[in-house]
């Protein structure tokens, strides 16, 4: 049965913005894109030594099992150039899957929900945009609620309106 899966999507080389949107179409390949949320640049964090970032979060309706879709990302990640060479270091294109429906996954190879979602401005605020009401399964709070008790202090800002499909 379809779930509806969010991932999000980062990149500060290269052509940013065409990294994300390029990123959220071949999303398709993992079941229909059902929506984008406004692209925001963002600070940096764990390694601030590096460009500024481009942010989004795709839904997703999927058939995939969670490592199926892992695998999906990974190979998204790699057709657009990412090169896993230092952690938190600068990459054309990052994506991370957040929630899988209601699920929760821990593998040595994924985690979900993911486990750093929580606290960082650069993923609640594109989410809490695209589905305000998603629940995070754990802490059992939306992604409004998450965000509005957030106290990261990185600069979020969106840069345009949001899509209903990449």
């Amino acid at each position: 049965m379809p779930v509806i899966a969010y991932i999000a999507l980062g990149s500060n080389v290269g052509d940013r913005e065409g990294n994300v949107r390029r990123a959220a179409a071949l999303l398709a390949g993992a079941g229909k894109v059902t929506g984008l949320s406004s692209l925001y640049a963002t600070e940096p964090v764990g390694n601030r030594e590096q460009p500024g970032f481009i942010n989004a979060v795709a839904a997703v309706e999927t058939s995939l099992a969670p490592g199926e879709l892992l695998a999906v990302c990974r190979s998204i990640e790699e057709r657009l150039g990412r090169e896993r060479t230092v952690r938190w270091g600068p990459r054309t294109i990052d994506l991370d899957i957040l929630l899988y429906g209601a699920r929760t996954v821990s593998t040595d190879e994924l985690t979900i929900p993911h486990p750093r979602m929580a606290g960082r401005r650069f993923v609640l605020e594109p989410l809490a945009e695209l589905a305000p009401g998603a629940v995070h399964p754990i802490l059992r709070r939306t992604a409004v609620e998450l965000l509005r008790d957030l106290k990261d202090p990185h600069a979020v800002v969106r840069l345009g309106a949001a899509g209903t499909t990449p």
